[in-house]
């Protein structure tokens, strides 16, 4: 490893030294993510230029700032499904943390204008993002660094996106009233790329003040979707 790499890792590690309790200066939360295991959670604060992501351990009633420096404007975070990496999405990239080493492990590109929602398949080597300039990014972590294939199947802003647990389905919902489903096949020999292919438009929310569906969600066993609108309104598709 280079020394540049090096002093890169340095700039960028993560710490997992505890915070005091209660936390000051609360600010809007504007998401919130479980670990797969359920001890652990972290949440997004709007509040750029200071504290953004905390990460919470729940047995222990203790939070945790995981940057020691200010990582940019953060969109969403995730938890990777098998790893120990954590997932941070900022306006135009996602970058990839192994908790345990406390380092940088990738940075992906995403060619997008404003990310606004991520996903991590339950194999964990594919990501999904997608961006308020209407595209969906698909990223093969083992593949490249950029995006494997770019959708751009909706006309507004995407504001949600989502794996299915056991079914090859994902999901995304847009301000254009319609959450489109795909088919999302990865497969196990690592020479043959995912087969991506559209399945089902859904539509039923009402457009409001210029928003419609905002946020999208599988059930964890059934092939049903949940959606929930700016219009007052979750809807169950079977």
């Amino acid at each position: 490893m280079g020394m540049r790499m090096r002093m890169m890792i340095q700039r960028l590690r993560i710490s997992l030294d505890p915070i005091p309790d209660p936390i000051p200066d609360p600010q809007p939360v504007t998401q919130v993510t479980w670990h797969p295991k359920g001890d652990y959670w972290a949440s997004v604060q709007r509040n750029p230029g200071g504290r953004q992501v905390l990460i919470h351990q729940s047995s222990r009633r203790r939070s945790q700032d995981p940057f020691r420096k200010n990582p940019g404007r953060i969109q969403c975070v995730r938890f990777h499904p098998l790893r120990p990496y954590f997932l941070v999405a900022s306006q135009r990239s996602v970058r990839i943390y192994n908790l345990l080493r406390q380092e940088l492990t990738k940075k992906l590109q995403s060619g997008c204008q404003w990310i606004s929602s991520m996903a991590v398949h339950p194999a964990g080597d594919n990501v999904i993002c997608g961006s308020y300039d209407s595209k969906l990014v698909w990223f093969d972590l083992d593949l490249s660094t950029r995006p494997y294939r770019t959708l751009r199947h909706h006309s507004r802003a995407l504001r949600s996106v989502a794996f299915h647990g056991r079914y090859p389905l994902f999901a995304s919902a847009s301000d254009d009233g319609s959450v489109i489903v795909c088919h999302g096949m990865v497969y196990n020999d690592l020479l043959q790329n995912a087969l991506l292919v559209p399945l089902k438009v859904l539509r039923g929310h009402v457009p409001t003040l210029g928003l419609a569906v905002l946020d999208v969600v599988f059930h964890p066993r059934q092939p049903w979707i949940f959606s929930a609108g700016a219009d007052g309104t979750v809807r169950l598709y079977t």
